[in-house]
C-alpha cells in the first residue's frame, strides 16, 4: 500500500510538472524536455554501458544542452539540422573510444526524444503544437492504463515472455482500445480532425508505444536490472516512465514532417 501511494503521488507530481510546461510551451517546455533527455541519457549509459568513459557521458550532456540552446535561438525547422550535426559530432568522437556503440544508440534515443517533442510542440501562434502533444500524452497514458487493467482483469497468453513476462495480448489490446477512446476525445474537444483520423493515429501510436515499452524491457533484461534507476519514488527511473512516450513521439514527429514540414510538423494532423 505504501508503494502504491508513492506511485500515485509521484505520478501526480510528474503529470503536473509536465502538463504545466506543455501548456506554457516555449523555453519552459524545452527545459523540461531537455532535463528528461539528460536523465534518460544517464540512465541509458548506466544500464547499457556502465563502463562508458566519463568523457563520453559529459559529451552527451553538453550536446543535449546545446540542442536546448538551439531550441531557444533557432527557427523550429533548424532543430532537425542541429540534431543531425550534434549526432554526427557525437559519433565522430565516440569512434575514438572502444566499445562505445551503445553510447551512440543512447544518444540517438535521448537526442531524438528532445528534438521530436520540441519540434512537435513549437507552433508559433497556432495551437496545433499544443494539441499534438496533448494527443500524444492522452494516447500513451491511456495505453498504459488500459493495458494494465485489461491485463490484470483478463490475463491470458503472453506477448513476449522472454523479454517482458507480465505483458499479455489482452493487455495490449486493452491498451489500444483505451488509446482510441482517448484520442477521439482529445480531437473532439479540440475540434480538429475527425474520429477516423484520431482512431488511426491512436492505433499506430499505441502499438508503437508498446513496442517502446518492450524495447526498454529488453535493455533492462540485458543489463540485469529491474528499473532504469530509482530516481522516481515507486516508479523507478525516467526511462521506465517515458519508454512508450519516446517511441510514440518519434513516430508522430517523423510522420508529421511529411505533411506539415519542418517548421510546423504538428499542422499535418492537428490543424494549421
Amino acid at each position: 500500500m505504501s508503494e502504491l501511494k508513492a506511485r500515485i503521488v509521484s505520478a501526480l507530481v510528474l503529470a503536473a510538472v509536465v502538463l504545466t510546461a506543455t501548456l506554457a510551451g516555449g523555453w519552459l517546455f524545452a527545459a523540461v524536455v531537455t532535463m528528461i533527455a539528460v536523465i534518460v541519457w544517464a540512465e541509458w549509459l548506466d544500464m547499457a554501458c556502465p563502463g562508458c568513459d566519463d568523457r563520453i557521458r559529459l559529451l552527451g550532456v553538453v550536446l543535449l544542452g546545446l540542442l536546448f540552446v538551439g531550441a531557444l535561438i533557432l527557427p523550429n525547422g533548424g532543430m532537425a539540422l542541429a540534431w543531425a550535426v550534434a549526432t554526427a559530432a557525437f559519433v565522430l568522437v565516440a569512434m575514438g573510444f572502444s566499445g562505445e556503440r551503445w553510447s551512440v544508440a543512447g544518444f540517438l534515443y535521448s537526442g531524438l526524444t528532445l528534438v521530436a517533442l520540441i519540434m512537435l510542440r513549437e507552433s508559433g501562434d497556432a495551437v496545433s503544437g499544443l494539441i499534438a502533444i496533448l494527443f500524444l500524452y492522452a494516447v500513451v497514458w491511456a495505453t498504459d492504463i488500459g493495458a494494465y487493467f485489461a491485463g490484470r482483469a483478463i490475463g491470458g497468453p503472453k506477448i513476449l515472455p522472454v523479454v517482458s513476462p507480465k505483458k499479455t495480448w489482452s493487455g495490449g489490446i486493452g491498451g489500444v482500445v483505451s488509446a482510441i477512446f482517448a484520442g477521439i476525445v482529445v480531437l473532439a474537444v479540440a475540434r480538429v480532425g475527425s474520429p477516423g483520423l484520431a482512431a488511426i493515429l491512436a492505433v499506430v501510436l499505441s502499438v508503437v508505444s508498446q513496442i517502446g515499452d518492450f524495447f526498454e524491457s529488453w535493455i533492462k533484461r540485458r543489463a540485469g536490472v529491474k528499473d532504469s534507476s530509482r530516481i522516481i519514488p515507486g516508479h523507478g527511473g525516467f526511462m521506465d516512465r517515458v519508454d512508450g512516450l519516446v517511441f510514440a513521439a518519434i513516430a508522430l514527429w517523423a510522420t508529421s514532417l511529411a505533411g506539415g514540414g519542418f517548421e510546423r510538423p504538428s499542422s499535418a494532423f492537428f490543424g494549421g
